[in-house]
């Protein structure tokens, strides 16, 4: 750390440097539960405003498998879906996933979901009525916009984390689990590796 600055936050700490390799940076980081590691190349400076390759950030994010109960419709096809899990027999919704995605998986997905759009929404928890701490609520409103669908497919999805409202901070859908029942899908507490 450098000794002549002086940085007084309770939000922001600074840290010492570490000459580590990534892989066991990135190890203790997840152990310690971490959102995430900044790297650079000892002999780099950092410029405001510009981009380079002498600075990295990497994120550390969870993720899990959530069962597709709807989407907002868009280019391609779709805007984002809307996923949930099970608890017990209620499908619990906890976000919208807009993310992730380029123009072939959302057609792709549109059509794998066209077939299941049905008048009904599946989620327990919707509409949403208070105003959601991260992101908007899915509220009355909000849904009318939404297409609904079975839930039958199932999602995998990286997010940074779990909010209070036991919702999804960030998530990014990273492809379905064609191998996985979506009645089996339940809120998980293990890290994704």
């Amino acid at each position: 750390m450098h000794s002549a600055l002086k940085f007084d936050s309770r939000r922001v700490r600074i840290s010492e440097s570490f000459a580590t390799s990534a892989e066991n940076m990135l190890r203790v980081a997840r152990e310690q539960h971490l959102e995430g590691v900044i790297g650079k190349r000892r002999d780099s400076s950092y410029e405001s405003g510009k981009r380079s390759g002498a600075w990295v950030k990497h994120r550390l994010n969870l993720g899990q498998e959530f069962v597709v109960g709807g989407f907002t419709p868009g280019p391609h096809g779709l805007d984002s879906i809307i996923v949930g899990y099970y608890r017990g027999k209620d499908l619990v919704y906890v976000a919208r996933t807009r993310n992730g995605f380029v123009p072939a998986s959302r057609r792709s997905l549109y059509e794998k979901l066209r077939p299941l759009i049905t008048p009904q929404c599946p989620f327990v928890n919707l509409p949403e009525t208070r105003k959601a701490r991260w992101g908007e609520a899915l509220t009355a409103d909000k849904m009318k916009k939404c297409l609904w669908v079975r839930p039958e497919l199932v999602a995998q999805i990286e997010f940074l984390e779990w909010t209070d409202s036991d919702h999804l901070r960030h998530s990014r859908f990273v492809g379905l689990r064609e191998d996985k029942d979506a009645r089996s899908v339940v809120k998980e507490s293990r890290p994704y590796s």
